[in-house]
């Protein structure tokens, strides 16, 4: 079966499974007969469920984005510095303006966010073109910098909560209706990269190519920075960073599939969903009616998932 279908089914299958698992019992077949089965589906399953797939999608069309713009695969938004920018911003808006409007985290976020993308990209630009291991590196050695950053100043003021919950939570439990809406944005900026795949595919060949075939490459590096640090901010304001979705799933689709974003883009979306939503419900399985965080069974499976990339050849190599 191609991809694309397999990944569709499989994707219908495992939400309707995340709206039958619980703490509550919630029988889909007589759900119109029970008001507070209703309710609990409304309320929490179905947000819950949308917000898991909303997010495994919109991260892993951002990591394609930020892989094409460095031209590395071993890149990712959650190892470029781009969500420890997004919760600076959070903080900064949070300590200077403690009741601000949701709208205005969300653009505090998403600009803080784009600038440290941007000194990501100016900083790779001055490594060596050979040394390509150097280009993750120094996303790790930036990403750690601004971490270290955000708690220092999350220490200092006291909202080391908010910091946990930003950089190290990646967990739905407090997901509700209401609490999760914000993720349309990035998927909607995740449709904008699909409309905009050849641009990006041309880019991946390198500036001089790109530019040769017409191509303006700032305003294309923008739209990609764009993409990429909202819906990174949308994600780490909404639920926390989730690891290693942005890194593996493009990487997996892209020895199937090649490096045709046009084509790929869309089961790169549905193989982000399908992993996140899978590492959900083993979260919420494994210690029933308790629940682990899906980030930290992602750290685990994604880790695994890197080291067999890292050590497995491609099948036309």
């Amino acid at each position: 079966m191609r991809p694309l279908p397999a990944l569709s089914l499989a994707l219908v299958a495992l939400m309707l499974a995340s709206l039958t698992v619980g703490a509550a019992q919630v029988d889909l077949r007589g759900i119109f007969h029970d008001p507070q089965a209703l309710l609990v589906l409304l309320e929490s399953r179905v947000p819950r469920t949308m917000a898991v797939a909303l997010t495994g999608a919109a991260l892993s069309v951002a990591g394609v984005l930020i892989q094409a713009l460095v031209r590395n695969r071993f890149v990712g938004p959650d190892t470029s510095g781009t969500a420890e920018g997004a919760a600076l911003g959070l903080l900064a808006v949070t300590i200077l303006w403690p009741e601000s409007p949701l709208w205005l985290r969300m653009i505090a976020a998403s600009l803080s966010a784009m600038a440290t993308t941007a000194l990501f990209l100016a900083v790779i630009r001055r490594l060596p073109v050979r040394e390509v291991m150097l280009v993750p590196i120094a996303g790790l050695v930036l990403s750690g910098v601004l971490g270290s950053v955000v708690t220092f100043i999350g220490w200092q003021s006291d909202l080391m909560q908010y910091v946990g919950t930003w950089l190290f939570s990646g967990e739905f439990s407090g997901v509700i209706s209401g609490r999760y809406e914000l993720l349309w944005i990035a998927a909607g900026a995740a449709g904008l990269a699909w409309l905009s795949a050849d641009r990006f595919a041309i880019l991946g060949l390198g500036d001089q190519v790109a530019t040769g075939l017409g191509l303006s490459t700032a305003a294309v590096m923008r739209l990609g920075m764009a993409v990429v640090s909202v819906v990174t901010a949308m994600v780490v304001t909404t639920v926390g960073m989730i690891p290693f979705v942005g890194l593996v799933v493009p990487n997996l689709v892209a020895r199937i599939m090649g490096d045709n974003l046009r084509a790929s883009l869309p089961v790169v979306a549905l193989a982000g969903a399908v992993l996140v939503l899978a590492c959900d419900l083993v979260g919420r399985l494994v210690i029933r009616p308790y629940e682990l965080p899906a980030g930290l069974i992602l750290g685990i499976v994604g880790a695994g998932l890197f080291l067999w990339l890292l050590h497995r050849r491609p099948a036309h190599g």
